[in-house]
């Protein structure tokens, strides 16, 4: 019987239903359809709350109904039999009730595996026969006849079956076996009740599986087995019942995805086979294909986060009280055209004369200054502005709250401004403009104004939204107006950070100082940087041993948006990486040694970024021997000036692979292809689509923008001069006299030594000389002094040292360590 229909009959709903079979542990067909026993079962059930009647009760009254009237209006008819013949009242009454008596236990049988026979159907007694005249052919009178005259009765198998019985059961009455010896008449009047039904009813979980066209209403050991049919065509379907929570880590190989969901390996091969799949057990399988292939087992995937995700997920995911958020200055990135005058103007609010100790006047390295004045504290961050380190101002636009964009107003914008604004508009940030030299003759600030406005910048006085303010990094007009503009842009911002949870952030330079060790300039965006925390940089790990603001005095903490330089970092990160507090040294070094295993799968994947700068290492490496260009410009005849220029570049040794050339700017399909090609994009007067800027933030290209063609011409020579095997040259470091061995249960042959003349330092390549020969060639590999691992000693010292793959050095040896310097070949 269906839900539905049951539902409607009792007036009650769906859900109800099935919250009650799954109170009695029992379940629908399909989630929609009950068999005749779990009807029973549950409609006795409902009926002790008052849902319905009891299905027996409803096969009674039809019964007593029938008696009442059997006996008044049959009270005529049994006087005239006694009269008329005494003797065969009785065994005829027997026998009628025996031949009446035994389908009522064939109906009995009947409902309890196909439910309830309609009333029509039930058997007439024998007093009741004759008034019932149109009941009476579905028993027929002959077998009473017979036994009255003393013939045999006959067997109740042998009467034929009743046609009137077969509309709802589809079971065959002739396969039920009944007694040889006739049923005595009192067990018959006795009042049947099914309390327990047939069906054998178990915990869903250790109920066995149903086989094809089973229906649930047999006995357990008529029950007929799966066909193979049945098995083969479950395929990877679900399983049924609630599915158990398993952490599983993504991506999993096959043979441990096996024992994690507690299968063979063999199962889970031939559930990949019908998924389409062919696989092995050592192959990865991704997030998807883990939850839908766990899900066919009956488990849910709960992914394992390792450590790192963790604590980033912590600092990323941190939902801050309200009440704990502070107002934090701003971060202002000034960026611009190669010598407009950025750090000039930076110098003059910060009064300090910071240009002055740049290399040729040109910001080497992004240089963070903190400036108090009345209003506020704003942090400034001062990009360089050539070409060559493009990639930093990238990141330092990225950290950044707003952008000044410097332009100067006697040259407008130049091309690395376009660059600057492209960086800005990637961050999603505010920008001001600072025409810096207004003081000069040439100025022309009108046009300046004109070119921003081309490129989507219309200044507030020409009705737009970007501030542009006329400064004099010379003679400090502007000065004040520039930072109320910043001022009033962070207000609007309502910039504010939680001070008082564990620091985060991002390195905006790092370098390696003598007797100092590593030392990273970072700003914090989060939480408050103590002396003595536990910190991970990337792949690198450490402990803050000192903190320096950016006067270089020393101080205790730094809070949010302050610039700060730290000690203490095993090794020297890179510019852009973030950083993370985390809770102890251990967990940090643990971090630590996954990115690094990361990096170094990465690495052998293939797909680190391809540059220039990366290109002409790998050449040099001996990893690459052609160079592949894909090349864009503005129209036809610079993709030939270009190309011209290329092939005028001697080859003989060397060879250059042109992927692809075409007019129009750089689009989706060309960063695609230089990516799957492992080459570089020139791109001359042209700039880049949105889709392939998208394309680019997923995908490690390296796009080149060119305005003149020489730039262009000399990149890729400086690329291809990297295939020219380069000249070797020896560079003598240091000499070591080896006055004792010792020989260690952990550190194996380690040779004491003193420093003779200059340096030795750890990892550096040495010959161990033997009577004026050399006896071995390789790398130091263990370098200490006491029990300190160091890096290098000087001269006038001793040492410890462990030499690679050599443990037969014996008193007397001499070590000369040397520095192998590569000259690169010109074309």
């Amino acid at each position: 019987m269906h839900i539905v229909d049951l539902a409607k009959e009792l007036k009650i709903t769906e859900v109800f239903i099935l919250e009650k079979l799954k109170a009695l542990k029992l379940r629908a067909k399909d989630g929609k359809e009950i068999t005749p026993g779990v009807e029973m079962i549950l409609r006795d059930a409902l009926a002790d709350e008052g849902i319905g009647t009891r299905v027996v009760e409803e096969e009674e009254a039809p019964k007593k109904a029938v008696k009442k009237p059997k006996a008044a209006a049959a009270a005529k008819p049994k006087a005239a039999a006694q009269k008329t013949d005494k003797p065969k009242s009785p065994s005829g009454a027997k026998a009628a009730g025996k031949v009446t008596k035994k389908p009522a236990v064939v109906e009995k049988i009947i409902e309890a595996k196909s439910g309830p026979l309609p009333k029509a159907v039930e058997p007439p007694k024998p007093a009741v026969a004759a008034q019932k005249q149109p009941v009476a052919p579905a028993i027929k009178p002959a077998p009473a006849a017979d036994h009255a005259k003393g013939g045999a009765p006959s067997a109740p198998r042998d009467q034929p079956k009743p046609e009137a019985r077969v509309e709802p059961p589809k079971i065959d009455v002739s396969k039920i076996v009944l007694p040889a010896e006739p049923l005595p008449f009192e067990p018959v009047k006795k009042k049947v009740r099914f309390d327990q039904p047939f069906v054998t009813v178990k915990p869903l979980v250790k109920k066995r599986r149903r086989g094809e066209g089973d229906s649930g209403s047999f006995h357990r050991e008529n029950r007929p087995s799966p066909t193979a049919a049945a098995m083969a065509g479950a395929g990877p379907s679900l399983a049924q019942g609630p599915l158990q929570d398993i952490e599983i880590p993504v991506p999993i190989t096959v043979k441990d995805f096996a024992v994690r969901v507690n299968q063979k390996m063999n199962a889970v091969l031939k559930r990949l086979l019908d998924m389409g799949i062919f696989a092995n057990i050592n192959q990865n399988l991704g997030e998807e294909l883990v939850q839908k292939l766990a899900a066919s087992f009956g488990v849910n995937v709960l992914k394992t986060k390792s450590q790192e995700e963790q604590w980033v997920d912590l600092h990323q995911q941190e939902k801050d009280d309200p009440a704990l958020l502070k107002p934090r200055a701003p971060v202002v990135t000034f960026m611009g055209h190669v010598d407009h005058g950025k750090t000039s103007l930076l110098d003059r609010i910060r009064c300090a004369r910071v240009a002055q100790g740049e290399h040729g006047g040109i910001t080497q390295h992004i240089g963070a200054y903190s400036v108090r004045m009345p209003a506020g504290t704003i942090t400034f961050l001062d990009t360089p502005g050539h070409a060559a380190f493009t990639a930093m101002r990238a990141r330092g636009a990225h950290i950044t709250d707003m952008v000044v964009l410097v332009v100067a107003a006697d040259e407008g914008i130049m091309p690395q401004t376009e660059e600057a604004i492209d960086h800005a508009r990637a961050a999603n940030v505010p920008i001001v403009v600072a025409l810096n030299k207004i003081d000069k003759k040439t100025a022309d600030p009108d046009r300046v104004k004109k070119q921003l406005a081309e490129h989507d910048l219309l200044p507030e006085d020409w009705s737009g939204k970007v501030g542009v303010v006329g400064v004099s990094a010379l003679t400090g007009d502007g000065i004040d107006a520039l930072l109320d503009r910043i001022l009033l842009e962070a207000e609007v911002l309502e910039l504010k950070a939680n001070a008082s949870k564990k620091a985060s952030g991002i390195v905006i330079e790092a370098h390696l100082s003598k007797g100092r060790g590593a030392i990273a300039s970072l700003i914090v965006q989060s939480g408050t940087l103590k002396e003595g925390d536990a910190i991970v940089v990337g792949p690198y790990a450490g402990k803050v041993k000192a903190l320096f603001d950016d006067h270089e005095r020393p101080i205790k903490e730094a809070g949010p948006s302050a610039p700060v330089e730290i000690l203490g970092l095993s090794e020297v990160p890179a510019a852009g990486e973030m950083f993370y507090v985390v809770a102890d040294d251990k967990t940090a070094r643990a971090i630590a040694l996954v990115r690094q295993e990361k990096i170094k799968n990465t690495k052998l994947s293939g797909s680190a970024r391809v540059s220039l700068e990366e290109l002409y290492a790998q050449i040099q490496e001996g990893h690459i021997k052609e160079l592949r260009v894909v090349i864009k410009g503005d129209v036809q005849g610079s993709i030939e000036a270009i190309k011209e220029e290329l092939s005028k570049i001697p080859t003989n040794e060397v060879k250059l692979k042109f992927m692809h050339t075409a007019a129009g700017d750089v689009n989706a399909s060309d960063v695609i292809l230089a990516m799957a090609s492992q080459a570089i994009i020139s791109a001359f007067n042209v700039d880049i689509d949105a889709k392939a800027r998208a394309e680019l933030e997923k995908t490690p290209v390296d796009v080149r923008r060119y305005r003149i063609i020489y730039d262009a011409v000399e990149d890729v020579r400086k690329a291809l001069e990297g295939l020219l095997a380069p000249k070797l040259k020896r560079h003598f470091v240091g000499r070591v006299e080896i006055r004792n061995v010792l020989k260690l249960s952990k550190s194996g042959i380690v040779a004491g030594c003193y420093v003779q003349k200059g340096k030795i330092r750890n990892k550096a390549q040495v010959e161990v000389l033997r009577n004026g020969e050399v006896a071995h060639a390789g790398h130091i590999s263990s370098l200490k002094r006491f029990k300190d691992d160091v890096k290098e000693v000087a001269e006038g010292f001793e040492c410890g040292i462990t030499i690679s793959n050599f443990d037969q050095i014996q008193v007397g040896d001499i070590i000369e360590a040397f520095d192998i310097e590569s000259i690169a070949r010109k074309l």
